[in-house]
């Protein structure tokens, strides 16, 4: 990867990672998708499209729209290129190309809608990209915002090694200048950017003993989020061999736990451009 590309990211680039970047829409949609509806829009920017694992379902999801995916890695983009070629129904309806959110080479108003889902927790400058994205939508178009809100993390039973290995998690991304918060602060960069009709929305998974598959699912849906850091954390010395070994072992005892208790909020916002 050139220099203009290689750019440190929390999850890292290997191809474990791709794989479930898609588990990991597939597994989320219905409740990431509940609210969104792009409905004659046309031309959409996606950005952070990544391995084209939300570029798939957008164009599932709305047969008319054509995708417009921005991002900063070429090796992410080139998986995406390959996946949605795949795919009869995303044929000749989809653009990606290498470009740095913060400052898009688009014309004004050039888009009728946009798309941003666990993007900007790891930009160090959310709110310039959300200027961007307002400059070249045309007026009355809507943007949908999906992010982290990793404060509202709880586990039942109480697991300290995953709490520590948590905590170094969030420490890691705010010294590579992301945000791990980020989604309880939306309402205000979009105010700041202009933006209008802002809605901002708290969806929570809280899984008991009333839906105990479900919540095991989540609880292994977690594990391997977590999990996803792990070489990096390691590498960079932000936990120890020890603690992510003890992590593994309670997040497996938490997920056969018969009164275990897995919640966690994460925050969408949708505005329009005037």
């Amino acid at each position: 990867m050139n220099k203009k590309t290689d750019f440190p990211y929390l999850h890292g680039f290997n191809q474990k990672e791709q794989d479930r970047l898609r588990m990991q829409s597939r597994f989320t949609e219905y409740s990431v998708y509940q609210g969104i509806n792009f409905s004659g829009v046309e031309k959409l920017l996606e950005v952070g499209c990544g391995v084209g694992a939300q570029t798939e379902i957008l164009l599932r999801r709305f047969p008319d729209l054509h995708v417009t995916g921005i991002d900063r890695s070429t090796a992410q983009l080139q998986t995406a290129t390959d996946y949605l070629n795949t795919l009869p129904y995303a044929k000749d309806r989809f653009d990606l190309l290498q470009m740095d959110a913060t400052n898009l080479n688009f014309a004004q108003s050039q888009f009728d809608g946009a798309f941003l889902c666990w993007v900007l927790e790891h930009i160090p400058d959310p709110a310039k990209v959300l200027s961007e994205v307002r400059r070249v939508l045309r007026p009355g178009s809507r943007v949908y915002i999906t992010e982290v809100l990793n404060s509202s993390f709880f586990l039942e039973p109480y697991s300290p090694n995953v709490w520590k290995y948590w905590m170094a998690f969030n420490d890691y991304q705010y010294d590579m200048k992301g945000d791990p918060f980020i989604g309880a602060k939306l309402g205000n960069i979009l105010l700041q950017q202009g933006f209008r009709d802002i809605k901002v929305e708290t969806k929570t998974w809280h899984l008991d003993n009333r839906r105990p598959q479900k919540r095991k699912e989540y609880i292994d849906f977690w594990h391997e989020l977590l999990l996803s850091a792990a070489d990096q954390l390691l590498e960079k010395e932000y936990v120890d061999e020890q603690t992510v070994e003890k992590a593994k072992d309670e997040l497996q005892q938490v997920a056969n736990d018969p009164n275990a208790v897995f919640y966690y909020s994460y925050i969408q916002a949708k505005a329009t451009v005037y």
